[in-house]
């Protein structure tokens, strides 16, 4: 996604090879305009798996999961990192590693909510270590619900979470692939040419 590119170069921070900082326009302060685009981009390309509900962790994903959910028509749901006194129902949950927070949480998810018939498409920020993606998928197996795929906003192809999800057969869709980066500079994977 060529716009989504510019704006990681234009307003995005190399803060180290592995750290990239998008709070001005992504994870912080959000542009809505360009989460909606965002969200029709993943609607786009999953349009064909007749999606039932879209999954995300909270929080950094909470935007992008509403605006794919909105261009597809179906709910979303976000895995919680901390259990409510109000989440009294029985839960799917799973043990979540944050890389930027360096602590690890239950991520749990109702299981009112999730269901065996649901085709589920997971959206989130970023593809990095995969942790939080692989957490979700086991949430997703353990509802015995079919994930159609990954939709990730950014993915850090140096790292090792599309292999991860690549190995157990997940069709992953990333709209901005980094190769490499380091402060003022950022290097992008395109996309292979689709031929009609």
């Amino acid at each position: 996604m060529k716009e989504l590119q510019e704006r990681i170069i234009r307003d995005g921070k190399v803060l180290s090879a592995s750290v990239l900082k998008v709070d001005a326009f992504l994870n912080h302060q959000v542009d809505p305009q360009l989460t909606m685009k965002i969200g029709e981009r993943f609607a786009e390309l999953f349009r064909d798996q007749n999606v039932t509900k879209v999954v995300t962790i909270e929080a950094s994903g909470i935007h992008f999961a509403l605006a794919a959910s909105f261009a597809l028509g179906v709910p979303f749901i976000y895995a919680k990192k901390k259990k409510a006194v109000t989440l009294t129902e029985e839960v799917y949950s799973a043990p979540v590693h944050s890389f930027t927070r360096q602590e690890t949480y239950q991520i749990s998810v109702s299981k009112q909510y999730l269901q065996a018939e649901d085709r589920v498409l997971i959206v989130d920020d970023f593809l990095a270590t995969g942790a939080a993606l692989v957490g979700l998928t086991q949430i997703i197996k353990d509802a015995g619900a079919h994930l159609v795929g990954i939709g990730a906003v950014i993915e850090k192809s140096f790292q090792e979470g599309r292999g991860l999800l690549e190995k157990e057969g997940i069709r992953i869709e990333s709209l901005a692939r980094i190769q490499s980066m380091s402060p003022g500079e950022i290097h992008f994977i395109e996309p292979a040419a689709t031929h009609a």
